[in-house]
């Protein structure tokens, strides 16, 4: 499964848990958000990360404070195109396994 795969994966389960799709891969110069969908009034910004299997910590350990600043710069860029700011949390979803995966969703995984 490559990450195209697995963010098309993460999609179709929040799907599932009736959040809405807005967006994928949104780009610009601080970043990457994989997802951004909504969760009833809330504007949810969703990493998706996957690995195989569970060493080193699994997918969460790759997600540093690094990585979780440029998400929110991401964030906020897309958040400048809206004419008013919905209330916004992030997630991930982590996928692990190969054939059977497993999902973790994690909700508001980080704080702004």
């Amino acid at each position: 499964m490559n990450g195209s795969e697995a963010e098309n994966l993460a999609a179709h389960y929040l799907q599932q848990q009736h959040l809405f799709l807005i967006a994928r891969n949104y780009r610009c110069r601080y970043g990457e958000i994989d997802l951004i969908m909504r969760d009833q009034s809330m504007l949810v910004f969703i990493e998706v990360k996957m690995r195989t299997h569970h060493s080193f910590g699994g997918a969460i350990q790759s997600i540093t404070k690094l990585k979780q600043q440029k998400l929110l710069l991401t964030a906020n860029h897309y958040l400048a195109t809206l004419k008013t700011i919905p209330p916004c949390r992030f997630d991930v979803v982590l996928i692990t396994g190969q054939k059977d995966q497993e999902i973790e969703w994690i909700k508001n995984a980080f704080d702004e």
